[in-house]
This record gives structure tokens, sequence and C-alpha cells, in this order.
């Protein structure tokens, strides 16, 4: 692990810089399980809304299945220096069923709008509960910026 020159942000820089990348990063690595196949990982697109991440996958995907069988879910900006780690419940809306200003805004990021394609698409939202934050060795300590969802 790096841990020279790095210099230890405090709570409300490493809120500020989260919050930055929920804001402009592209994809987000979703963890699920299943309570009988066990855990399974992907990346998604997602659009962070200030309060939450919306992703969208197949209907009939493994990602879609398990969050049906089991809501809590991990969530990972794909960084390993500069970690964000997400966790929260999920909730799931059918493309047909979803809030319209959330699909609106998910396609204009992407250019590209699930509701339009062939195949029946799942939205899904998470309001994370908690969120972890760290670059290097320094920010262990203090790395939890999010807790029963207040951000510190």
């Amino acid at each position: 692990m790096q841990t020279t020159g790095i210099a230890r942000r405090d709570v409300l820089e490493r809120r500020r810089d989260t919050q930055e990348r929920l804001d402009g990063e592209r994809d987000i690595w979703v963890s699920t399980a299943h309570p009988d196949h066990g855990p399974h990982q992907v990346p998604l697109w997602f659009w962070w809304d200030g309060r939450a991440v919306w992703m969208c996958t197949g209907e009939t995907s493994v990602t879609a299945r398990n969050v049906r069988k089991e809501s809590r879910v991990r969530l990972a900006l794909p960084d390993t220096f500069d970690v964000v780690l997400l966790q929260g419940q999920a909730e799931c809306f059918a493309d047909r069923d979803v809030q319209e200003d959330a699909a609106d805004a998910f396609a204009g990021k992407f250019r590209w709008d699930p509701r339009t394609e062939k195949g029946p698409f799942l939205y899904i939202r998470v309001v994370p509960r908690t969120v972890l934050a760290w670059r290097g060795e320094p920010e262990l300590r203090g790395r939890v910026i999010m807790r029963d969802g207040a951000w510190r």
C-alpha cells in the first residue's frame, strides 16, 4: 500500500471528494448475494441523484435476481487507492414503473435509455446507509464518513 506523500484528509474533505466522485464517475461495482448461490459482483453504469445511486440491468440478470431475494448490497467505485464503499438496501423498479425523472436523468447521463430497448430492464436504487472512504493507510482510521444514513 502506498503511503509516501499522502496528506490525510479530514472527514469534511473526504465527504466532499466522495460526493464529487459520485457525481462524476460512470461505473460502480455492485456486489449482491443469493441465499443459495452465494456472492456475485458486476460493474454497472450509475447515476447519483444526490441521495441515492441508480443503476440499471436486465430484468433477468443475476444481479436483478439476487437483489429481489436479498436487498442488501455493497457498491464500490473502481479505484483501489482512492477507495469509496457504500452499503445499503436495493429497491427495484421495472422499466415501465420507474420514476420518470430518475430514468430521464440516467438516460441523459449515458445517452442510452433502457426504456426504449427490446428486453425488459430493472432499475435499482440504493440509498446508502454506510459510506467508507480512504486513500492509503494514513486514512484507514476515520474512514466511515456515513453511518446509519447520516453524513459525518
